[in-house]
Formats: structure tokens, C-alpha cells, sequence
């Protein structure tokens, strides 16, 4: 039987992968990824040859089980996310479910490295001893319910935002909380990494002078 690696890949500095991530990635017999173009640059840029299959949220029941039929034959896979540590927010984690539930006798490895959540709990400057991850707002239905229980937390609150919500959202959880203090990270490891610190209002209209590009994390605390 192969073994499946779950490798944690930079979240935008290419210079954030461990040498075990580069050694896995280079050694298996193909790459698991959400977009081969994206994983394309982190390959090139260490040199890694290894040929790669796309993975993501469309990707058909067909598809997962040519990749445990490729398990069952012996080959070794990675699968990698465009950015960070696959499962987490992620669509790898279907298919490490759907892998542990029809043959969980395949091993599946973890490969730690760089993720959003623990690089924003590492800079909030407030107690993380105890957390709550909350992934991504609906893009729709729910969303006032998704911000209330952000507030209504025992404990701090970190979630994922794209660059085309980021204002609707702290603008939803102002409404309900505009004096809930927030740390929000954008471009984290990158060239123009940027944190603001304030209240959600405070921060909103530091926001609304700049140019809103790049993702988000956000970290609120009552």
C-alpha cells in the first residue's frame, strides 16, 4: 500500500517550507493539488520535477477514487493546498475522510509547516492558550448567525476572509459588536504583510483609505 502526505506549504513566502516538506515532495510518485499552477511556482523554484494531479472542491467522486486506486497500487502521494496546511479550510479534507472511511488501512502522514491561523495567533498579542477556529464566513445564508457566535465566544475568534468580503464582513460584525477588539492580518509572509489593531470600527476605517487586496485573517476578541 502507498502512503498519503499531508504537506503544509508557505502561505505566500516561498521561502517557508521545511526541508522534510521539500524532501516528501520530491520523493513520491505524484502531487496532489488544488491548482497544478499555483503548485507549479513552489515546485519550480526548488527544482522538484514530481508530476502532479489536480485536486479540488469540483473535483467528482471519479476522481478521489482514482486517487485511492493509485494508493492501493503502491504509489506514495502528497497532497498540498495552494497555500498553508491542507484540511484546515481546505478541500483535502474530503478526501482524507473519504480515504480513512473506505480504506483506512492506508497511512496518512502529516507534514507540518507554515498555516493563517497559527501565524495570526502568533502576533495577536492576546491570550491563545484556548481558541476557536471559525474557517470562512458564509458567502450568503447565515452570516449575521456566523457573526454572532463569533462575539458570543468564550473565546477569542480567528477566521479566514477574502479580499472581495473583508469590508462587508467587519462591517456585519461592527454591527452587532463595533467595540469587539480585532486583529486583522492581510498578506501574511508577503511583501506588503500588514496588521491592524483597534476595534472592529477603528479598523474599518483604516481599510476604507487603502486598497483592499490579498487575503485575510481576522482575530477577534471581546
Amino acid at each position: 500500500m502507498g502512503t498519503l502526505y499531508i504537506v503544509a506549504t508557505p502561505i505566500g513566502n516561498l521561502g517557508d517550507i521545511t526541508l522534510r516538506a521539500l524532501e516528501i515532495l520530491k520523493s513520491v510518485d505524484f502531487i496532489l493539488c488544488e491548482d497544478t499552477r499555483v503548485t507549479k511556482k513552489l515546485l519550480d523554484r526548488y527544482e522538484i520535477q514530481t508530476p502532479t494531479i489536480s485536486y479540488h472542491e469540483h473535483s467528482k467522486l471519479n476522481k478521489t477514487e482514482k486517487i485511492v486506486e493509485l494508493l492501493e497500487a503502491g504509489k506514495n502521494l502528497a497532497l498540498v493546498s495552494d497555500a498553508g496546511t491542507p484540511g484546515i479550510s481546505d478541500p483535502g479534507g474530503k478526501l482524507i475522510e473519504y480515504v480513512r472511511s473506505w480504506t483506512p488501512h492506508i497511512k496518512i502522514v502529516p507534514v507540518p509547516g507554515a498555516s493563517a491561523v497559527t501565524a495570526a495567533a502568533s502576533i495577536a498579542g492576546i491570550s491563545m492558550d484556548k481558541f476557536v477556529f471559525m474557517g470562512f464566513p458564509p458567502a450568503k445564508k447565515k452570516r449575521k448567525k456566523f457573526f454572532e457566535e463569533v462575539v458570543s465566544s468564550k473565546y477569542p475568534v480567528i477566521f479566514y476572509e477574502s479580499p472581495h468580503r473583508i469590508m462587508k464582513s467587519l462591517a456585519e460584525l461592527a454591527e452587532i459588536s463595533a467595540g469587539a477588539q480585532v486583529v486583522v492580518c492581510r498578506e501574511l509572509t508577503k511583501k506588503f504583510e500588514t496588521i491592524y489593531r483597534g476595534t472592529v470600527e477603528e479598523v474599518l476605517q483604516k481599510l476604507k483609505s487603502e486598497k483592499i487586496r490579498g487575503e485575510f485573517v481576522v482575530v477577534v476578541d471581546k
